[in-house]
């Protein structure tokens, strides 16, 4: 028997991969996580097999619980299937990456192969993945757009970030650049449609 953790924070999907998951031979759904902060103590607590997460939860996002869950087999299950997350997720050591619009035939057969030890990666995005790229940001780029996405301004982000306006600004014109946008506002949007932040 497959022991499986979801988590997701949206209720109606994390029921109805339970549900589903649940239909199948050979597969138990352990428990169920509606916050990316509440998923390590969960994993204590049942020892699932396998950990199936969303991308974009309250707490912590998929891709931070993963590099916590090194080790452990997790597939992240989203709605974005974004190349720069692709590759943030295998960088955090997934063991497979899934959109939450396969088949339900598909997120079962990557449950039992991820079990079996192999790495499983939606194909459609695995090419975008290599036709787009790694992200171009360095990591601090990429916290002072993250930091830029709400309009923020510069004084406000240089406090935040405990740099100078004039090293924001750096940061932020070296990162408009990198993304080939023409002001802050879309470059976060570019970073943001590719996975990047």
């Amino acid at each position: 028997m497959i022991r499986v953790l979801i988590a997701d924070d949206q209720d109606l999907v994390r029921g109805g991969l339970a549900a589903l998951l649940s239909l199948e031979d050979g597969i138990e759904v352990v428990a169920e996580v509606g916050r990316g902060d509440l998923v390590e103590s969960a994993v204590a607590e049942h020892r699932p097999d396998v950990v199936l997460l969303d991308i974009e939860m309250p707490g912590m996002s998929g891709l931070e619980v993963a590099e916590r869950l090194r080790g452990h087999r997790v597939v992240i299950v989203t709605t974005f299937g974004r190349p720069g997350y692709l590759s943030r997720a295998l960088d955090a050591g997934v063991s497979g990456f899934v959109v939450k619009d396969a088949p339900v035939a598909e997120l079962t057969a990557a449950v039992r192969r991820v079990m079996a030890g192999e790495t499983v990666i939606d194909p459609k995005l695995a090419v975008s993945a290599l036709t787009v790229g790694p992200s171009p940001l360095t990591q601090r780029e990429a916290e002072v757009l993250r930091t830029a996405a709400g309009g923020v301004t510069v004084a406000d982000i240089a406090r935040t970030l405990f740099l100078t306006e004039g090293t924001v600004r750096n940061y932020l014109s070296s990162a408009i650049g990198k993304t080939g946008a023409r002001n802050r506002a879309e470059a976060v949007r570019v970073a943001e449609s590719l996975g990047w932040l």
